[in-house]
């Protein structure tokens, strides 16, 4: 019996502290990039590049994915309001059948954005990915990063950790269940960025160099 309390209470004690680190690096994060963060175009700073971080267009039930549709939108407002000149379309590639670079190159040009101040970046598998390779390969070492507020917050802490002086700007974020689940989704995905962040983890590709405009 007490073999057992004492596997009960070692237990317990993994859990709390497995808890409290994941809060820890969660606050750290968010904290970490407070005053780079943005939420409509008046303040924030100009950029030659954004950086349009991809996810699917359609949910597994065939609607269309909102947080897809609202980055679309954030990233059409703020190049209409001249806070950016192009779109770097950054996204999962890795199937002829999985392309999302090539549909928000598709659905920009549906709002109005030329076709010649968007360029896809095919190989934006991971937000990690996506931010090394807007350095390594477009060559930008001060970009605007077009997504969720929360994602951003991740991107940024991304950026500055590779040298990179980055913004966010926040499209509209998604209420209700299916946010929640992406919200406790994203604080996981925030230990896994420290610990490649610690053991020295980069983009799965790199690559040709592309010159931007």
């Amino acid at each position: 019996m007490a073999r057992i309390k004492k596997m009960f209470l070692i237990l317990t004690i993994l859990i709390t502290t497995l808890i409290t680190g994941i809060f820890i690096v969660d606050f750290w994060v968010q904290l970490s990039g407070e005053e780079q963060l943005f939420e409509d175009t008046a303040n924030i700073p100009e950029n030659k590049a954004g950086l349009l971080l991809g996810t699917a267009k359609y949910l597994r039930n065939g609607n269309i994915n909102l947080y897809y549709k609202y980055r679309i939108d954030a990233a059409v407002k703020l190049f209409r309001s001249g806070k950016i000149e192009y779109i770097i379309a950054s996204g999962d590639n890795g199937t002829k059948s999985y392309d999302e670079p090539t549909q928000m190159r598709k659905d920009l040009i549906k709002k109005g954005i030329p076709e010649n101040r968007i360029y896809c970046d095919y190989a934006g598998f991971r937000t990690l990915d996506s931010v090394v390779r807007c350095k390594e390969i477009f060559g930008q070492q001060k970009i605007t990063i077009i997504s969720q507020k929360f994602h951003n917050e991740r991107a940024v802490f991304i950026a500055k950790s590779k040298g990179i002086d980055a913004v966010g700007f926040a499209a509209k974020e998604i209420k209700g269940r299916y946010g929640l689940k992406v919200r406790i989704r994203e604080k996981f995905a925030r230990v896994k960025l420290i610990l490649d962040l610690m053991f020295g983890i980069g983009p799965k590709f790199l690559g040709k160099k592309i010159d931007i405009g």
